[in-house]
């Protein structure tokens, strides 16, 4: 009966790991997802100013 029990503990152990290998997993993921949006707001902002500040006339 104790070998069952300490089985059942590596288990959940081994569960607990995993789900916070997949949490860490996703929060990269939307880390990541900023970073891009972010980079693609921050390189629209310098085509519009630099366009803005080059005097065409």
């Amino acid at each position: 009966m104790v070998r069952w029990k300490s089985t059942i503990r590596e288990l959940s152990a081994e569960a607990r790991l995993h789900l916070y290998a997949r949490s860490l997993a996703r929060r990269t993921r939307a880390s990541a997802h900023h970073i891009g949006i972010y980079g693609a707001c921050a390189l629209i902002a310098m085509l519009v100013f630099g366009t803005l500040s080059a005097h065409s006339f």
